[in-house]
């Protein structure tokens, strides 16, 4: 199995002030963005709706819900006296601004362990002028400057019923933690051709939080224990995170 990608430590054009972002430009009905983000958040599904008005109340006009669940061990949860953590995992978009972040941990009590966890991932462009202003209404963004990346999110997609040994391989590596959505994937006779293995349509997604020094060896040891090969047919990759709140 090939190793994961190593390269030097990437930059990011982030925020440092509240003026508006850079104009974005127009190509093919296709609109480059600079300064806009997708938001992440993880949080309990008792707090989802109070997360989605909060987000309602930023005039942030979409906001797409899925169900998840935590992926604590069972000795984890048995030894704090818990039951399996049922998640949401909200996703928005808006202008980048790192106030709003500030803010969310501020409003959300996302700095106090377990309410959740906000994270922002740049996007590079919008299919359509008038999608774009949908998305943007009514908000401002800050103007983009250059920093260095210190958090990735690693994205795994593996058939259902294999998060433990994904999570397994991870942890041995130095994650922390991690959620799991349910997916149906599509496309899995070309996969077989391409990759010699059958792979099943009901798949996992699974989002882990992780530094971005620690990235590398935790998608090497997913890759080893439970990548394409294994019963998990896992597949892996990684974005970057701009910025981050819990």
């Amino acid at each position: 199995m090939a190793p994961a990608e190593s390269r030097p430590p990437r930059r990011m054009m982030t925020s440092s002030s509240s003026e508006g972002a850079a104009a974005p430009t127009t190509r093919g009905g296709v609109t480059a963005m600079s300064g806009l983000d997708l938001i992440i958040t993880i949080t309990d599904r008792s707090k989802c709706e109070s997360f989605i008005n909060w987000f309602r109340g930023r005039d942030i006009p979409l906001v797409l819900t899925a169900l998840g669940q935590g992926t604590a061990t069972t000795e984890i949860l048995d030894c704090l006296g818990l039951e399996a953590s049922e998640k949401s995992v909200l996703f928005c978009l808006a202008p980048h601004s790192r106030c709003m972040v500030r803010r969310a941990a501020r409003d959300l009590w996302l700095d106090v362990p377990g309410n959740g966890v906000l994270m922002t991932v740049p996007v590079s462009s919008i299919g359509g002028t008038s999608v774009k202003e949908y998305l943007t209404q009514n908000q401002e963004g800050e103007e983009p400057m250059e920093r260095e990346i210190a958090h990735e999110l690693i994205l795994v997609i593996a058939n259902q019923g294999h998060t433990d040994q994904v999570m397994e391989a991870a942890r041995g590596a130095g994650a922390t933690g991690g959620t799991t959505i349910h997916a149906k994937g599509t496309g899995m006779e070309l996969a077989k051709k391409f990759f010699g293995v059958s792979i099943a349509s009901e798949r996992e997604l699974v989002f882990i939080l992780t530094r971005s020094q620690d990235k590398k060896n935790i998608m090497k040891a997913i890759m080893a224990q439970a990548g394409i090969q294994t019963p998990a047919q896992a597949m892996v990759f990684s974005v970057p995170v701009s910025d981050i709140a819990g």
